[in-house]
């Protein structure tokens, strides 16, 4: 896989997974931080033209770095639950295809300290490129369990005792109205579509963000933001 971006690199060199490092030869700045970096762990560095770099990024705004890294570790739902810190919180993330929107809730999710994310391994948006440029740097960090259905995955958490919490512009309570100091999940859905069926009957409970603005929906990593950082302030602080 192959990621792009100073942060992002940088990142992924820290947490050991950079196989090799391209960097262009006309590379300059931070860049060269990362080169030191890359070199002081004993990675490969391979300087190579900037167009080289142009088609490996597909368009991306690679700030003249490209690195082959390895596949993240594989966690499962049960991992996320058993591996928490303290009390869980978890994001699921319904059907979310924007690398983008993606990677600012790894982003997020790192900040705000979470045990991790719930992905669906199809129609989901890769974890390379623009969505790790987007995470800055913390897709080599949050655990991501992949999943074949999320409706199923609710279920899981459920069943291992996690209260799952839907966002939804019509969710019959707010969300700050919510107990995120018990083991929680927070369920996200697609810009404009929202929670899939399935998955909004199986969460403990709908909540909204109330809108008081002409626009009536928020982004969904804003939305994400907010409510865990919610469960972050209901925890005096720390999302764990």
């Amino acid at each position: 896989m192959l990621i792009y971006g100073i942060n992002a690199v940088l990142e992924a060199i820290r947490a050991g997974r950079v196989r090799e490092l391209r960097v262009s030869d006309k590379a300059g700045g931070r860049a060269a931080e990362a080169v030191a970096a890359a070199q002081h762990a004993g990675i490969a560095v391979r300087r190579v033209q900037a167009n080289e770099l142009d088609r490996a990024a597909k368009g991306g705004v690679h700030q003249g770095v490209i690195a082959d890294v390895e596949d993240a570790r594989h966690y499962s739902v049960e991992d996320l639950v058993t591996g928490a810190a303290a009390v869980p919180l978890i994001i699921v993330l319904d059907g979310i295809e924007d690398p983008h929107n993606v990677g600012a809730i790894l982003r997020t999710v790192d900040a705000a300290g979470a045990d991790g994310v719930i992905r669906q391994s199809r129609h989901s948006a890769p974890l390379g490129g623009a969505a790790a440029k987007a995470a800055a740097g913390a897709v080599s960090h949050v655990k991501i369990a992949e999943v074949v259905n999320v409706a199923r995955a609710v279920e899981e958490l459920k069943d291992a005792g996690v209260w799952t919490v839907g966002l939804a512009g019509d969710g019959s309570k707010r969300y700050d109205q919510i107990d995120f100091t018990v083991p929680t999940a927070i369920v996200v859905g697609a810009e404009g579509t929202g929670l899939r069926r399935l998955v909004r009957e199986r969460c403990d409970w709908l909540v909204s963000i109330p809108m008081h603005g002409h626009v009536q929906s928020l982004n969904v990593s804003v939305a994400a933001g907010i409510a865990l950082f919610e469960a972050v302030r209901q925890r005096g602080g720390t999302g764990r």
